[in-house]
């Protein structure tokens, strides 16, 4: 069974992909790509949304190896988000309230599309 990092150097040589441009796009310094390869060391587990959604991958597939027949040019389902935008903080003002309020929350949301379409 393939380790997570040879997962990830699969995936870059299939995207057709450097490892200096999965640096640029995932935001993880080169030194540390390549010492994955050298040291055959892993990701923290942090930087494993952010590495699927550079490589279109869930973390399933990733972490496991395991593929989705068919669906492999399929959307992403996934965002990353910076915790300093206002979505960021809209995420994380929605998490922190109680189950009713997000409710109410997402039903306000609803109605400003409908007024919107």
């Amino acid at each position: 069974m393939k380790t997570v990092s040879e997962k990830i150097f699969e995936l870059i040589k299939e995207r057709g992909m450097t490892q200096k441009e999965f640096s640029a796009k995932t935001g993880i310094a080169e030194s540390t790509i390549s010492d994955w390869k050298k040291k055959k060391t892993n990701p923290v587990s942090d930087k494993v949304l952010i590495i699927c959604e550079v490589l279109g991958v869930t973390p399933y597939e990733l972490l496991s190896g395991a593929e989705h027949i068919g669906e492999r040019s399929r959307e992403s389902n996934t965002y990353v988000v910076d915790k300093q935008t206002e979505l960021g903080f809209l995420i994380e003002s929605y998490q922190n309230l109680d189950s009713d309020s997000q409710k109410r929350l997402l039903g306000y949301l609803a109605a400003l599309n409908e007024v919107a379409k």
